[in-house]
């Protein structure tokens, strides 16, 4: 049988700008090499394997290269496609079991809202050398456990950073988030991501990244509502809500393709 499979560009409304996922929605549990060749088939920084349960849906998801614990743009795409393609009622909560515990999805003023697990950040003091590898010098470094986030003092080298992708990829844990202040009136934070060591070298907008970045710029702005964009070379809107241990992320999704995996 045939599998149905829908690329959905995440938090944005627009297409071919946010972050593209492809999302299938299985009939029933999957070989876990399978999903993972169809991942590296699609090439996307994340694709979404759903299987309906009695409360709720299964969520894996899989980059083109392994497994990961959460992934925010690809929760909102399989939120997105259940409504869409009418396996939800449109008022329906969007209910996901995953590696991270159950997430849940919402529409909520024409958006679709998620309800993720705040990552606690620590200081970190290799700020020279994560600079190296950057290639900027960074202001500021927190260990938030799966990867860093540093920030820049500067907006335009955020936006113009190139870094060392080999060099990133042997560093220890092989990721970064790198943020700074907005200099754009309509944000709060710009952030950029980068993720060789999965297989990614930047991934365009990043859910999981903004469960660290809001507790973040929650304590240097003293807000709990803040707009972040994402300023990769698609680029995208993601607003965020602090709730002490959780995180709201907001944002929309588009439907860009519809096809059928025959193997």
């Amino acid at each position: 049988m045939a599998v149905p499979i829908i690329q959905v560009d995440a938090f944005t409304d627009k297409a071919f700008s946010g972050n593209p996922a492809a999302v299938c929605v299985l009939d029933g549990p999957r070989e876990d090499a399978w999903m993972q060749n169809v991942a590296a088939e699609m090439n996307l920084s994340e694709t979404a394997f759903l299987v309906q349960r009695e409360d709720g849906w299964g969520l894996r998801w899989f980059t083109p290269a392994m497994e990961v614990m959460l992934c925010g743009h690809a929760s909102l795409a399989s939120a997105h496609v259940l409504w869409e393609e009418d396996y939800l009622a449109p008022s329906a909560q969007a209910r996901f079991h995953t590696l991270s515990g159950l997430l849940t999805a919402d529409r909520v003023d024409g958006q679709i809202e998620l309800d993720f697990p705040v990552q606690p950040l620590t200081p970190a003091d290799d700020i020279q050398g994560l600079s190296a590898v950057l290639g900027v010098q960074v202001a500021s470094l927190r260990d938030a456990d799966w990867t860093w986030l540093a920030e820049l003092e500067d907006p335009a080298s955020l936006r113009r950073l190139a870094p060392n992708m080999e060099a990133l990829r042997k560093y220890p844990r092989g990721s970064v988030i790198v943020t700074s202040r907005s200099d754009d009136p309509s944000y709060d934070f710009l952030s950029r991501f980068f993720v060789p060591g999965l297989g990614i070298d930047e991934d365009p907008v990043t859910g999981s990244s903004h469960c660290a970045l809001t507790p973040y710029w929650r304590e240097r702005l003293g807000k709990n509502v803040m707009v972040g964009y994402q300023a990769s070379k698609r680029g995208g809107v993601i607003g965020v809500t602090f709730l002490g241990g959780r995180v709201k992320l907001r944002g929309n999704a588009v439907s860009v393709l519809r096809g059928e995996l025959r193997v």
